[in-house]
């Protein structure tokens, strides 16, 4: 079994406003857990479609379950202020939580 490197685990979103749902292929472990996990609480909003060891696994995904961000480099003012308020808060490291 061929193991791909971080350079080649690469997705694909294929999207366009008049369709719905959105394709998405991808080779990454990370969001194609996160996409398994959300096909199997909410099959009527994401469907795992394709698996393939070599090209990925594909998913259809309603698209309003999709957003892409994009966002403004923090200044070092709100960077500071941001690490204060999380040592206080007993805060440490990066603790997002996913779907």
């Amino acid at each position: 079994m061929y193991k791909l490197t971080k350079k080649e685990r690469d997705t694909e979103i294929y999207y366009n406003q008049s369709s719905d749902p959105m394709q998405i292929r991808t080779n990454d472990p990370k969001l194609i857990r996160r996409l398994k996990g959300l096909s199997e609480e909410y099959p009527e909003l994401c469907k795992l479609t394709e698996e393939d060891e070599i090209c990925g696994s594909y998913f259809e995904v309603d698209k309003r379950r999709i957003s892409i961000q994009v966002t403004r480099p923090y200044s070092e003012e709100r960077r500071r202020k941001q690490s204060e308020w999380a040592k206080e808060n007993g805060l440490k490291g990066n603790r997002r939580e996913f779907i």
